[in-house]
């Protein structure tokens, strides 16, 4: 399955894999605020078999059949938590 990844600028080692058919402004509007603005960083054709180095390959290929999106949250779930309205 081809899918594009996205670096998420309001968390830092924070990623999102999209399957390549969706267009990112269809996400959940709570998603796209949170992740803030969209740079993408690669293309890539997503095999079972495949290795990445921080997530199980067959569950983000199960979450993109499912919903077409799977969040990549950093290392041991270290999530910046903004706290003011001006972000």
């Amino acid at each position: 399955m081809n899918c594009l990844i996205y670096r998420c600028a309001r968390q830092a080692e924070m990623y999102l894999y999209l399957r390549e058919d969706l267009d990112p402004a269809q996400l959940p509007a709570g998603l796209l605020q949170r992740a803030g603005r969209l740079t993408q960083v690669m293309r890539l054709d997503l095999q079972p078999r495949r290795r990445l180095a921080r997530v199980d390959a067959q569950a983000v290929l199960a979450q993109l059949q499912a919903c077409g999106w799977f969040l990549q949250l950093p290392p041991n779930g270290q999530v910046e938590a903004h706290l003011h309205f001006g972000d």
